[in-house]
């Protein structure tokens, strides 16, 4: 048996992606080391983790310094983000070769500005795909409703996407069928669909971050015995959401309309695990890793969340347990006074709120950078 608990993980049929990137590791043999002894598959990015590169390095020093004209500050963070997300694709060209494009992937994320647009997604994805140039990049949409259509005809054109930010069952079950019918669509369109591929994105820690709150603020006004029961269901919802969407992965992607799909070369759109690092120190920091664990399934860890695990996380397959459990959970939280729905329809409008600011935090930053090396940019 492997002794190193990540490979295991691979073995168990789980990718390890990174969700962090930053230029030093592209180029000084780091992420090529863990790809080769931790069997890293993937990797992911967003403004938050290139505005924290940014901020505390130079690496990127002269390439601002040096950009042609006077772009413009999101201008030049594209500048960076696409030279940046093209060499981790081109280290992770084997991956994608040895597993005949199973794997192998790194996300680019559309800009916040056009979340609730349509025909903006799907220009921007199809303008990112084109400038990173590379097949094993993934273009990341967050699941609003203008998202999900701009998946179908992104993923029509042969797009790579990363449906991100989804934290409900119901959202998950529109973009597998937005996916679906992507796929369908460039059939139709006479277009191949072997090289298509996509992962759904589906937040955990946060759930329960929200969840909790929710359940403190009950338990804080009742009586003793109600409370115990109240709070004995802290830490449980974000695991519970996760595997019943798990379980509606297993049942669309089965049966007639899937297999005529696989039969002409289709992949499953993989049930993608994010927000994995643990938030509530009094939970186990690879809770939700050990808690997810099963075959056609991809995590994105944070590092300091696959440390953890290298050190002391415990794999088996857990993924597809306690469905009858899950939705008893989801009864009791709802006759307890926490809706699912609620919590869920927060944890996008508070996602979305917070990608937004990243972003103009990344864009200030850059700002700064840029004046003190001299640099023009447009609008500053």
């Amino acid at each position: 048996m492997t002794t190193n608990r990540l490979q295991r993980l691979h073995e168990a049929g789980q990718s390890v992606w990174l969700d962090y990137i930053d230029r030093a590791m592209l180029t000084d043999g780091s992420l090529a080391r863990r790809i080769r002894d931790d069997a890293l598959m993937g990797m992911t990015s967003n403004p938050t983790i290139f505005e924290k590169a940014l901020a505390e390095g130079h690496e990127y020093d002269e390439q601002i310094r040096s950009a042609e004209g006077d772009p413009s500050a999101w201008q030049l963070f594209e500048l960076v983000e696409t030279d940046d997300v093209r060499t981790a694709c081109d280290v992770f060209a084997g991956v994608h070769r040895d597993t005949k494009r199973v794997d192998g992937y790194v996300s680019i994320e559309v800009s916040p500005g056009v979340a609730h647009d349509t025909d903006a997604t799907v220009e921007e994805g199809r303008r990112l795909w084109a400038t990173v140039g590379r097949p094993n990049v993934m273009v990341k949409v967050p699941g609003t409703d203008a998202g999900v259509e701009a998946v179908r005809r992104l993923i029509a054109d042969g797009v790579n996407v990363n449906v991100t930010l989804l934290f409900s069952i119901d959202a998950h079950a529109r973009v597998i069928e937005s996916y679906l019918g992507g796929l369908e669509d460039r059939l139709a369109a006479g277009h191949s669909v072997e090289h298509v591929a996509s992962v759904a994105s589906f937040f955990v820690s946060r759930v329960d971050t929200e969840v909790d709150k929710r359940l403190d603020a009950i338990a804080a006004s009742s009586n003793e015995a109600l409370r115990d029961r109240i709070l004995a269901m802290r830490g449980r919802a974000a695991v519970a959401n996760a595997r019943l969407a798990y379980r509606l992965f297993t049942r669309k992607f089965a049966g007639a309309r899937w297999e005529a799909l696989a039969a002409r070369g289709a992949r499953v759109q993989r049930p993608l695990w994010a927000s994995t690092g643990t938030k509530n120190p009094a939970y186990s920091d690879v809770l939700y890793v050990e808690s997810l664990i099963g075959p056609d399934t991809v995590n994105t860890m944070p590092p300091a969340t696959i440390e953890a695990f290298r050190d002391h996380g415990e794999v088996a397959r857990t993924v597809d347990a306690e469905w009858t459990a899950a939705e008893q959970l989801f009864h009791d939280l709802e006759q307890s006074g926490v809706s699912m729905k609620d919590v869920t329809d927060k944890l996008l409008v508070d996602g979305l709120a917070s990608f937004q600011k990243s972003f103009d935090t990344l864009v200030a930053g850059l700002e700064r950078k840029a004046a003190e090396l001299g640099k023009s940019l447009a609008g500053a």
